[in-house]
């Protein structure tokens, strides 16, 4: 038996076998595979490691395209933050709200029509009818009090807890059992998702910063520090640029930074004002409960106009459940960055008033978009666009303190569906290899995908998969209240059907999270 100090928290239920649904991209009615488990927990490492093979999130479901067999395969994409200049398309973007902000205008043209339009939303998008199939509900007491009597309100809780037995085997069961007694699966569920969201190599360091520019980044620090909510609330503020790496001497000629764009100094009589907020939704800060009801407005609303809803479908409890509900455990190691690592809502707070927000997962080697929506009213802000940049920025900035956290990971990117093409333009940017999960140029990748869809980005023929399974028996197992490895539970068992979802889930998470997260067994 294992000792649980030396485990990691995560927890989950791998559902057997492979799911066929109806795919939001082709609208072929069965063509979308994939496999997945229900995350009860799980730690941030943990996490990293799993998207690294092609794994995502929706809500507590993690979820893993068949890429070799769904209709449109779904290939993990991530950006270099280090190395990224915006482009002709994104730089026309922040203009247009640098515009808007000083002076109101709002420029003319089709936005619909615009190639850089797509959300980060539109990748989860495809499969969003499955979330509504759920009969699950999340954790709603983890929002406690006042808001938990107008989920109650709306749709009532229902959950299945496992067994809650005699006397504990280890001191630390009766916290692995309240984590599997929260209202969520205990029982095999086959929902498949979609998409969103490394260590790596040296990277190039950002454009050199001006002597004004530093001289507010150095305001903005101090105000940073005297923010005592421990929320991100200092890189917020329109004008006020953080610096990345140390300045050089100005170049007459230097291409303006992201930064530049983004926080270009406005008039003081500008005719409006906008602050991007970050806010812990999981475990939910006092910042994220205060303006729950204002987010959920938006998000209903934004599903109505956009998506076509109907008022009834956007409920509290699927707002809860798709976009609120997090496995992650937060963390605030003193070397990671000053806001924790997580579930978070990055909030667009527009004269007061929230506009959009993007929901985010800060990991150890990223920031993983997972969501945006926003106020249909403003999609002539190419709000899309511009969250985009946000977040890669944002993520530029966590690089400050935290070294190793250097990726933007934008979900999946689908080559035959041409309305998700549009991840390829935010560059340098790479694919995983869905055979090897070694990281390839997007440049390398495309040739190969206008031939197949289905492709190996790896060109070295020999290469395997470093970190497979290799010793199943190693796999840790939670089974009636006991940690233990595989190789002691399957001699307990005699069902032979038991040992083929046990393998084929170590196969699909690898020999490293195998051996750290419990799979919980019933």
């Amino acid at each position: 038996m294992a000792s649980w100090a030396a485990l990691s928290p995560s927890i989950v239920e791998y559902f057997e076998g492979e799911d066929s649904y109806r795919c939001g991209y082709c609208k072929n009615e069965s063509g979308s595979r994939s496999n997945g488990m229900w995350a009860h927990s799980m730690t941030v490492q943990d996490y990293q490691d799993l998207i690294d093979r092609g794994w995502r999130r929706s809500g507590k479901y993690v979820y893993k395209p068949v890429m070799n067999q769904t209709c449109c395969p779904q290939y993990t994409i991530r950006c270099r933050p280090l190395q990224f200049q915006p482009s002709k398309s994104h730089k026309k973007v922040l203009k247009k709200m640098l515009k808007f902000l000083a002076k109101g205008e709002i420029s003319k043209g089709n936005y619909e029509d615009d190639p850089m339009e797509p959300t980060m939303e539109d990748t989860v998008a495809g499969d969003f009818g499955l979330i509504n199939k759920l009969d699950i509900q999340c954790d709603l007491k983890t929002l406690s009090g006042d808001l938990t009597e107008s989920f109650d309100s709306e749709e009532k809780k229902k959950g299945k807890s496992p067994k809650k037995g005699e006397s504990n085997e280890f001191i630390q069961s009766q916290d692995i059992e309240e984590k599997l007694g929260s209202g969520e699966p205990s029982h095999p569920v086959k929902m498949p998702m979609a998409p969103k969201p490394g260590k790596g190599a040296d990277l190039s360091k950002p454009p050199c910063r001006k002597a004004k520019e530093i001289r507010k980044e150095r305001k903005r620090l101090k105000l940073m520090q005297q923010n005592p909510a421990g929320e991100l609330e200092g890189f917020q503020a329109q004008g006020e640029p953080p610096s990345l790496l140390p300045p050089k001497a100005n170049k007459s000629n230097q291409p303006k930074s992201l930064e530049d764009l983004i926080f270009e100094s406005l008039p003081e009589n500008a005719s409006h004002k906008l602050e991007v907020r970050v806010v812990r939704s999981s475990p939910p800060s006092s910042q994220f409960k205060a303006t729950f009801q204002e987010s959920y407005q938006v998000y209903k609303r934004y599903q109505m106009v956009i998506h076509k809803d109907p008022p009834d479908k956007p409920t509290v409890s699927q707002f809860t459940r798709f976009l609120c509900s997090s496995p992650l455990e937060a963390e605030n190691p003193p070397n990671g960055p000053d806001c924790g690592y997580g579930s978070f809502h990055q909030q667009y707070w527009l004269d007061g008033r929230i506009i959009a927000v993007g929901v985010i997962d800060i990991l150890p080697y990223c920031v993983s978009s997972v969501y945006l929506y926003y106020d249909p009213d403003y999609s002539f802000l190419s709000l899309g666009v511009y969250s985009a940049l946000r977040e890669i920025a944002f993520t530029r900035q966590l690089h400050q303190k935290t070294s190793q956290l250097s990726y933007y990971y934008m979900g999946f990117y689908i080559h035959s569906c041409p309305k998700m093409k549009y991840k390829g333009q935010y560059r340098p940017s790479d694919l995983l290899c869905p055979e090897t999960y070694v990281w390839v140029p997007i440049e390398q990748c495309l040739p190969s995908l206008e031939n197949s869809k289905y492709c190996r980005f790896n060109r070295d023929p020999e290469a395997v998969d470093e970190g497979r399974s290799k010793d199943p028996d190693r796999l840790q197992v939670f089974h009636k209240k006991a940690i233990m490895p595989y190789g002691v539970y399957k001699k307990q068992q005699k069902d032979p059907g038991e040992e083929a979802a046990v393998l084929q889930y170590a196969r699909l998470v690898g020999q490293t999270c195998s051996e750290r997260m419990l799979l919980f067994r019933n």
